[in-house]
C-alpha cells in the first residue's frame, strides 16, 4: 500500500511504520519533526497538526491508499486532518482507546458498551475519554464506513512510553525483595504493540471499517505470570513479595494502578481486563506469546535506554516510593 502515518515516531506509530516497511509498503509520515528521525525508507512530511494550513501545504494534493492516525489530539485537530484526506484516501485507521466507553466499564464489555459524550469540533483534550470519542466522531464524519476505530486496551511491548513494563523491568533490575500487589492470580489483558500494528495494516489493506475492541484474549495471562516471566527473560535474581492491596494502600504504595488493576483509592475497577474481543479476533487479530513481548521490551530498553516519559502520564515515581517500600518489606516475613 501507499500509506500515510500521522505521527510515526513513538510507541504505536513507530511500530506501525516498522511493520509497514517490513510488508513492503510505501510509507510517509506526518509530524512536527522534533523528536526521533524517521526510519530509513520513510518519507517524512513536516507539519504541526494544530495548524491546518501547514498540514495542507505538507500534504499538497497527494493521494494515499490508507492513513493511520496515532495522535492523541483534540477532536478538532483530528477532524481537520480527516477532512483534508477524505477525498484522496481510501481508508482511515484511527488508534482509539477503550477509554471512549462511559465509566464505569461493565464486565465483559464489547464494542456496544455505552460511550462517553464526544464533540468532533472540540479543541479540548483534557478529558481523555471525551477527547478520544470526539476524535472517533470526527473520523466517522469524514470517512463513514471507510473508517476503522481501533479501541485499544493496555498496549505493551517495545517503545512503550507510558511507564508500565519499562518501570517494572527497571524495578526488577535492582534485585532483592520486591513488592508485588496480590493476588498473583489476578488476570491481565493486554496487546503487544506490534500485533496492534500488524492488524491495523491488514485491516487497511482489506478496507475494513467499523469499531473494534482491540486487546488480547481475556484470561490469557495473570499478573504472576507477567512478573515471573519478566524475571526469567531478564535473568534477574529477585524475590517477589506479594502483599495485600489494602496493606499497600495504607502504606502509600499504589502498586497495581499502573496496570489498571485498581484505582488510586485501592478499589478494584470492573471491566479492565475482561473485555470481549471476539470481533477483532474474528477479523484476524493474532497475539504473540508473553515471553516474546517481555524479552523484546527488555532488549529494546538495554539497547536504547529509557524512553522520554509522555507528558500526559504520571511520573514513574508515582508507582512506588523506595523508602516506603523498604519500610513495609521490613515488616513482612522472609
Amino acid at each position: 500500500m501507499k500509506l500515510l502515518v500521522l505521527g510515526g515516531t513513538h510507541h504505536v506509530g513507530r511500530a506501525i511504520v516498522e511493520a509497514a516497511l517490513e510488508r513492503g509498503d510505501e510509507v510517509s509520515t506526518l509530524n512536527r519533526g522534533i523528536s526521533r528521525q524517521p526510519a530509513p525508507g520513510v518519507r517524512a512530511l513536516i507539519a504541526d497538526r494544530t495548524n491546518p494550513e501547514c498540514v495542507r501545504r505538507a500534504l499538497r494534493d497527494e493521494e494515499w491508499d490508507a492513513v493511520i492516525d496515532t495522535g492523541a489530539w483534540a477532536p478538532r485537530v483530528v477532524r481537520e486532518s480527516a477532512r483534508l484526506l477524505a477525498d484522496r484516501t481510501g481508508h482511515y485507521g484511527y488508534v482509539s482507546s477503550r477509554g471512549v466507553h462511559r465509566w464505569p466499564w461493565p464486565a465483559g464489555a464489547d464494542e456496544h458498551a455505552p460511550l462517553a459524550h464526544g464533540d468532533p469540533g472540540s479543541t479540548d483534550d483534557a478529558d481523555y475519554a471525551v477527547a478520544k470519542r470526539g476524535g472517533e466522531l470526527a473520523v466517522l464524519e469524514c470517512f463513514g464506513a471507510r473508517a476503522l476505530l481501533a479501541r485499544a486496551g493496555m498496549i505493551l511491548g517495545p517503545y512503550e512510553d507510558v511507564g508500565r513494563i519499562p518501570w517494572w523491568l527497571r524495578r526488577l533490575e535492582k534485585g532483592g525483595r520486591i513488592l508485588a500487589p496480590a493476588p498473583a492470580e489476578t488476570p491481565l489483558q493486554y496487546l503487544d504493540v506490534r500485533d496492534l500494528a500488524a492488524w491495523m495494516l491488514q485491516c487497511a489493506e482489506r478496507s475494513l471499517g467499523g469499531a473494534f475492541t482491540v486487546t488480547g484474549p481475556p484470561g490469557a495471562i495473570t499478573l504472576g505470570e507477567l512478573l515471573t516471566t519478566a524475571l526469567e527473560v531478564t535473568g534477574i535474581d529477585a524475590e517477589l513479595v506479594w502483599a495485600d492491596p489494602n496493606l499497600l494502600v495504607r502504606h502509600g504504595l499504589p502498586l497495581g494502578v499502573e496496570l489498571g488493576l485498581r484505582l488510586p483509592d485501592g478499589s478494584v475497577p470492573s471491566g479492565m481486563h475482561d473485555a470481549d474481543v471476539s470481533a477483532a479476533l474474528a477479523e484476524g487479530l493474532t497475539t504473540r506469546p508473553l515471553r516474546a513481548t517481555l524479552a523484546d521490551t527488555w532488549t529494546w530498553l538495554q539497547t536504547e535506554g529509557d524512553p522520554v516519559p509522555r507528558a500526559d502520564t504520571p511520573s514513574p515515581d508515582t508507582w512506588l516510593d523506595a523508602a516506603a517500600e523498604q519500610r513495609l518489606l521490613d515488616q513482612l516475613p522472609y
